[in-house]
């Protein structure tokens, strides 16, 4: 049984690492157009490093995670690495080491994600894994909120700049937190998916060959596919005509969408278990395609906002399922963490296509249109799902 200083060390850890790992982009963004005058082109050169970075280090990671049983040890040098990364942009104006430094947040941010997810799974185990992570999603959430505000506050008050001080600071809190849990409370079999005191690993290749696994991959790529795009070509519309007011609606949809998340996330985690995954699932996978075909009917400032709260359904149920259906089909395999890093790599890259099909859709036909194909993926998703996935709670 897992002691409350470890599961409150959990939260607090969940709490402040989300903003360390995907927090940094936005403001990196800004921060390098105005502090450091780079142009649009070299700011999504930076930007793109990073996310392959990230895509590229996924399943080394996983399979890193594995095989090491120092996993909060893992979580400390990816958080020192990414607060690095993160204060370099401070000092460095060279172009090739920005990017050399970006790079290295990836991977971090690769490494210290799933590491969480591992150490999870290694304190509660498969029984309470959902719930477990259910409440990992809502802390994150809560996280990205505050981080959002304090940041946005401390960047325009004080100076830019401040807002990467900021993130380092919630590193370090990230690293005390990590610190506080107790090792010798984390079964690592566990924690890689084998069975609690087994020597039992199953072949990598057998793994990826089941068909449950691969229709869920299909799943994942055409979720985000459809998803990543929809937010930024959303704002993109809603500038049409509200150029002056489009940053502030933006912002109320991010935070709009997180608050969303939070009662999401705790949500998911208990249905997951009473109804079961794939209901679940199924929930969030068809949540997209009805937001995709309501952004075609206006691009009000107010229905787009309104619109967006789906994001926050679709995503907060997304953010518990994906973890906990990959535990369930690699149970008992020792192959839990390279297998996610497997899925986390196929979803960033449907979504590193996403905006690239989307800007050439709505270029040549209008954003109707790109909202429209966008839905459509999302409904082949979820024809798949439907069809192709069984229930993997064993207990269903």
């Amino acid at each position: 049984m897992v002691s409350s200083q470890s599961s409150r060390a959990l939260d607090a850890l969940n709490l402040f690492i989300g903003d360390v790992i995907g927090g940094i982009g936005p403001y990196a963004a800004i921060y390098l157009k105005a502090a450091r005058h780079f142009d649009q082109a070299s700011i999504g050169f930076v930007l793109s490093a990073m996310s392959l970075a990230t895509i590229l280090t996924q399943a080394p990671a996983g399979a890193l995670i594995d095989n090491v049983r120092q996993k909060r040890f893992l979580i400390v040098v990816a958080t020192v690495l990414m607060i690095g990364s993160s204060l370099s942009l401070t000092i460095c104006t060279q172009f090739p080491i920005i990017v050399f430094t970006q790079i290295i947040y990836g991977m971090g941010a690769a490494i210290a994600g799933p590491a969480i997810v591992a150490v999870s799974l290694g304190l509660v185990g498969h029984q309470y894994f959902a719930k477990r992570i259910a409440r990992n999603e809502a802390f994150n959430h809560i996280g990205n909120v505050l981080a959002a505000l304090i940041a946005g506050i401390t960047g325009y008050l004080i100076a830019p700049q401040w807002i990467f001080y900021l993130i380092a600071l919630f590193g370090f809190m990230s690293i005390l937190s990590a610190l506080t849990i107790k090792g010798e409370e984390i079964d690592h079999a566990l924690a890689r998916g084998e069975q609690q005191n087994s020597k039992t690993e199953i072949p990598l290749l057998t793994v990826l060959k089941d068909k449950r696994l691969v229709t869920f991959a299909v799943a994942v790529v055409l979720f985000h596919l459809a998803n990543a795009a929809m937010l930024p070509l959303a704002g993109q519309y809603l500038a049409e005509g509200n150029a002056k007011e489009a940053p502030l609606w933006i912002s109320a949809c991010i935070v709009a969408a997180q608050l969303v998340m939070i009662p999401t996330s705790i949500l998911a985690g208990k249905l997951a278990e009473t109804w079961g995954r794939k209901p679940v699932f199924l929930i969030a996978l068809s949540v997209l395609p009805i937001r995709g075909l309501l952004y075609t009917l206006s691009n009000s400032p107010i229905l787009i906002v309104s619109v967006q709260l789906l994001d926050g359904i679709g995503a907060g149920i997304f953010g518990v399922l994906a973890s906990v259906i990959v535990a369930d089909l690699t149970a008992g395999t020792g192959r839990f963490n390279v297998t996610r890093g497997l899925i986390i790599a196929a979803q960033g890259t449907g979504a590193a296509f996403s905006n690239i099909l989307a800007g050439s859709i709505v270029h040549k036909w209008g954003y109707n249109a790109g909202f429209t194909s966008l839905a459509a993926i999302a409904f082949v998703g979820l024809i798949t799902c439907y069809f192709g996935l069984p229930e993997t709670n064993q207990k269903k």
